[in-house]
Parts: structure tokens; C-alpha cells; sequence
């Protein structure tokens, strides 16, 4: 969690393997892409600075949050991709729509992961404001699409 004493972009170097021939997918989604392609931009280069080929990295893109469940367990799926990254942002509005989408891609990426036997990272960020949601992709509180990327390569060396 991004505070005023850690940002989402500084991590422990602990646990950190070799990723050169592990495949990855990257679940986008295309709502508030501001700020999606932001989290993309830094978990993509965040996996190639630690070793991931280039060509290992597929990105899908989904119209939203809610539909990053189903992405992610059409990628999970393929015995050949490793972890799933899924990045999206929902900003907290009027209605309880918010809380809604929250839960439901909390617990459908949690349930893939688990379906599936390997990480599926739940890199969605779910701030109050706009502000706060580029704050926290590449801003001031770092980049959640960097933190979503190395605990992607940590699991995978659990």
C-alpha cells in the first residue's frame, strides 16, 4: 500500500529469480486508460528490468474492470503463461456501483489464481479521485503496475 513512507514502486530485492524464460500475461483494462496504460507502461518495463524477454510478454486488453476476472482465467488457462498480471482502476463515484465491481474483481481474480495454481495478481487500483488514481501510477506514491509486476516474479519463486 502506498503511503507518505513507501511508495508502490520500492520493493525488497529478496526472493527475485530468474525470469528470462517465464511468459507472462498483462490484462488491461480500456476503462480510465489514463491511467491503465500508466500501470501497464511500469509493470512492462519493470518485467523486462528484471530479465523477461520481450516476446514473453503478451498483453490482452478488456473494456473494464469487472470483465479482468475472465481475462485473466482465459490467459491462466495456457499451461505456457506463467502469471497473470491484471491492471485496472475504478474510481469510488456516487452510487454503490464501486464497491459492486471492487468485490467482484477482488474475489474473481483471487478465485482464478486459485483455480489455476499460479499467480494471478490483482493490480487494480480503487482510489476516491482521479488525483489519487494517477498518484499511483507513476506519481508521487510510485507505480501499482511496477508493485503488480515484481509480485508477480516473487510467487513464481515461492
Amino acid at each position: 500500500m502506498a503511503t507518505s513512507l513507501k511508495s508502490l514502486s520500492e520493493h525488497s530485492s529478496k526472493n527475485i529469480l530468474d525470469i528470462s524464460n517465464k511468459k507472462f500475461a498483462i490484462v488491461v483494462s480500456e476503462w480510465n486508460e489514463d491511467v491503465t496504460e500508466a500501470l501497464y507502461s511500469g509493470a512492462y518495463q519493470t518485467l523486462v528490468q528484471y530479465g523477461a524477454a520481450k516476446e514473453n510478454i503478451i498483453r490482452k486488453n478488456v473494456p473494464g474492470s469487472f470483465e479482468l476476472s475472465l481475462g485473466g482465467q482465459w490467459m491462466a488457462q495456457q499451461e505456457e503463461i506463467d502469471a497473470v498480471i491484471c491492471l485496472g482502476c475504478v474510481i469510488q463515484g456516487e452510487t454503490k456501483h464501486f464497491d459492486f465491481i471492487c468485490d467482484a474483481v477482488a474475489q474473481g481474480i483471487t478465485n482464478v489464481s486459485l483455480k489455476y495454481n499460479k499467480p494471478v495478481i490483482f493490480g487494480v487500483l480503487t482510489p476516491n479521485t482521479q488525483q489519487q488514481a494517477l498518484d499511483r501510477a507513476g506519481g508521487k506514491h510510485g507505480n501499482k503496475g511496477d508493485e503488480a509486476a515484481i509480485t508477480a516474479i516473487k510467487m513464481l519463486g515461492f
